[in-house]
């Protein structure tokens, strides 16, 4: 037909390529198409599983009426997503490396590491106290990641910026990567479509479709040198805040992520290659409902646990004020020195050295070093429940 275009790409779920040159390599990058998809999502086959999703995130969120200290949760709760979403990206810290960290107790894993995993649950408070005053945007984005490589080995990887060069996932090399992300001068535009997706509301899909999309089209995007896994995953618990969906962000994806991690690249690249959109959706749903039933788990266990031991020392100990005063700061900092425990409970070395004692006999903290001085108690049933599958990754993968 005359005036019009016959090699216009046709607006369908499919990006395009283009050719480009990096590590003096000719590759094919990718430009996905703007959000929502076209065709539109079929969310018929998806209705069981988002109904089933969103009242498991609904019980979730009502755990801060339940939790005689949510908040206490919380902070244990970011922590272990740290380490999580970290070791998806090679670290090979635990949960107690980095509680070791935090209190200045013993190192754990090589330092690097454990810093890593402290920068992202420092750019994760962060952009949630920072989203009381700016929206969720590609500013925040920025800060975000700032915070997230303003230390160890991602510091010379532009903080805060993003990138101006080529980029590439799996593979040796460009030539043979798995998959090219969008070029630099095409990044502004994919962006800028991405920020105006996250507060349409023409769509009209539920928010935890509209969160599945947003994690997809971030990861492909790719924007930053290092750190993109790590953003794009908080930015699903983000979403979901801001959208009223969750009131504290207690939804973390990366244990999932993590035992999934095969079929969750293989989705990614599903979508790229052929629009399947939906299949994700069915992957993402499927997540959220385990990752909400199992932190509702983990927080009753913890619940209950606290007030079993808080029965215990009353009913067993011997030294029952000072106990439960160890009791109630060890609930906030499961694992800790006994020159800290004197500090932060004021009571004397003495009478603190005598309750851990009795605490020991309860079976409720153990010394973890081994040593004479400068010995760490951990509040061992506490820390089992949190590390619950924290193992890291097998290297070499």
């Amino acid at each position: 037909m005359d005036g019009v275009d016959q090699t216009a790409p046709v607006n369908t779920r499919l990006g395009r390529y283009v050719e480009t040159s990096t590590g003096g390599e000719n590759v094919r990058a990718y430009i996905p198409p703007a959000l929502p998809p076209s065709p539109p999502i079929d969310l018929l086959p998806l209705l069981e599983r988002l109904s089933a999703a969103e009242r498991a995130l609904g019980r979730l969120d009502g755990i801060t009426v339940l939790l005689p200290s949510h908040e206490l949760f919380l902070y244990m709760y970011v922590r272990k997503e740290a380490v999580l979403s970290s070791q998806i990206e090679g670290t090979q810290s635990t949960l107690t490396d980095l509680l070791r960290f935090e209190t200045d107790a013993e190192a754990g894993q090589p330092i690097d590491d454990v810093r890593e995993v402290s920068n992202y649950v420092d750019a994760m408070m962060f952009g949630l106290e920072r989203m009381k005053e700016l929206p969720l945007s590609l500013r925040l984005v920025r800060e975000m990641h700032e915070r997230l490589l303003q230390s160890g080995r991602g510091a010379a990887m532009s903080p805060g910026e993003f990138r101006r060069s080529q980029n590439w996932i799996g593979g040796t090399r460009p030539g043979n990567a798995l998959y090219v992300p969008p070029p630099v001068h095409e990044l502004n535009g994919v962006l800028a479509a991405l920020e105006q997706f996250l507060h349409e509301e023409t769509s009209h899909l539920p928010a935890l479709i509209k969160a599945g999309l947003i994690h997809v089209q971030f990861e492909t995007i790719h924007p930053f040198l290092d750190g993109n896994g790590r953003i794009g995953r908080l930015l699903v618990t983000l979403y979901l805040c801001t959208r009223g969906v969750l009131h504290k962000p207690l939804l973390y994806l990366s244990l999932y992520l993590k035992t999934y991690r095969a079929e969750y690249y293989r989705l990614l690249q599903a979508v790229r290659e052929e629009g399947a959109w939906e299949a994700w959706l069915q992957f993402f749903l499927e997540g959220v409902e385990q990752t909400a039933n199992q932190a509702f788990d983990a927080a009753m266990r913890i619940a209950d646990l606290f007030r079993q031991d808080r029965e215990r020392v009353t009913e067993r100990g011997e030294r029952v004020g000072s106990a439960l005063r160890l009791h109630d700061f060890l609930q906030r900092n499961p694992l800790v020195t006994a020159n800290r425990l004197g500090q932060e409970t004021g009571l004397s070395a003495p009478t603190v050295n005598v309750a851990l004692a009795d605490l020991e006999k309860l079976g409720i903290v153990a010394e973890m070093t081994g040593k004479k001085r400068g010995r760490v108690f951990g509040y061992t049933a506490y820390l089992r429940i949190l590390n619950e599958g924290t193992t890291p990754l097998p290297t070499g993968l």
